[in-house]
Parts: C-alpha cells; structure tokens; sequence
C-alpha cells in the first residue's frame, strides 16, 4: 500500500480560489482534472513528486452529488467551509480490499482537460464518511503514464508528512495490516486520539522549504 493522494475540499468562494491559495503557498500551478460525472464533483490537481498529488474538489448541482458517498463527503466538507477531506491509499490487490470490507468497489473516471479519460476503482468513502480519520482507496486501471501525478508540469515538491487526529490502531485495523509503518513513504503524525478524527493538515517540501496546511 501507498499513499496515492490526499483531497481538499473548495472553501466558500470556489474551487479556483481555493487552488489559487494552495498554488502561492506551494509555489506550483494546477491543472484541471475534469468532472467526476458519476460522483457529481469536479477537481484540480497538483502534480507532485515520489507519484503523489493533492486534489481540490468541488461539488457539483447534479444528482449523483447526493446520491454518491463521495459526492455526499465532498458536499458536507465544503458545506462546513472547505479543507482536508481526506486521505487515499493506493492498492494493487483490490479483491483483499472488498473482501475484508465486504462491498464491491465502484467505478471512477473523470477526462483532464486536453487528456485521455482516465479510469479507476474505489471503496472505502463509507468509511471515511462514518470516521474521517479513515482513508479510502483507490485502485488504477489506466496506465501509470495518466496517473494524475504523471500529467501537469513536473516538480519537486513532495509531501513530507500528514497530521491525523485519531487512533492509529483503529486505522491500522482499516488497512488490514499490523505494520508499525503500513505507509512506508511518508511521515504520519498523530494527535488528539480522543478528539474529533480527521486529516488535520498535511507537510510539504517546497522551493520555500517546509510549508504546512
């Protein structure tokens, strides 16, 4: 397992705005990842290295917003004002995954713009839903070469770590593995065991150095 991305939801004035202040304070631009026509969301992406990226989504007026839990978690963030939705982890054994949380996963695809369409399965936004601490996962059928980090303008900066407010064997327990370290790439802090759960904020290695948000 991976990390594959971790998502912003749009604060009140906008997905564009919200990307515009993320582009000053990491020093690199988005570009547009397209509409999640069976979600009802649509998104901005930030490229970044070590196969990463950060996604700014917004809910969109269309049925599947409210009928989709992942439209449904985008639409409750971004009604509490916006920031850290969530985190996702990157599978390649999908079936392990629905077993052990016995639902199938769902279809996702979505066109960037002056792209191919790209393709993938996820399961586990239920879950996020239920306990924000939570990631969800994420399995790729489009080539690597249109993952999302892959497309854009390269660039160095890189995530150097994710705060999360909760329980680190109840999320251990969630990616079914007993590892002290289940995601070997990055740094995860946590804190606030007892308080409310969630993606509290997430560290990156700039051109500015450290930058936290």
């Amino acid at each position: 397992m991976h990390l594959d991305h971790v998502s912003f939801a749009s604060e009140p004035d906008g997905l564009e705005a919200t990307a515009g202040r993320l582009a000053d304070a990491l020093g690199i631009e988005p570009y547009d990842g397209g509409i999640h026509p069976r979600f009802g969301t649509r998104n901005l992406i930030f490229p970044l290295a070590q196969g990463h990226y950060v996604e700014v989504v917004e809910p969109l007026e269309h049925p599947a917003t409210l009928s989709t839990p992942f439209g449904q978690a985008v639409r409750a963030r971004t009604e509490l004002g916006g920031g850290w939705l969530g985190w996702v982890v990157r599978v390649d054994d999908l079936a392990a995954v629905e077993a052990r949380l016995e639902r199938k996963a769902v279809d996702g695809n979505r066109t960037p713009a002056g792209q191919e369409e790209v393709l993938w399965k996820q399961i586990g936004v239920k879950g996020l839903i239920a306990d924000p601490q939570l990631p969800f996962f994420i399995h790729w059928l489009s080539p690597r070469s249109q993952h999302p980090s892959q497309l854009g303008r390269p660039n160095d900066v890189s995530i150097a770590e994710i705060t999360i407010a909760g329980d680190r064997d109840r999320v251990r327990e969630w990616l079914g593995t007993d590892e002290k370290k289940p995601i070997p790439e990055i740094s995860i802090d946590w804190t606030a065991p007892h308080g409310a759960p969630g993606l509290m904020s997430v560290t990156f290695h700039t051109a500015k150095g450290l930058v936290t948000l």
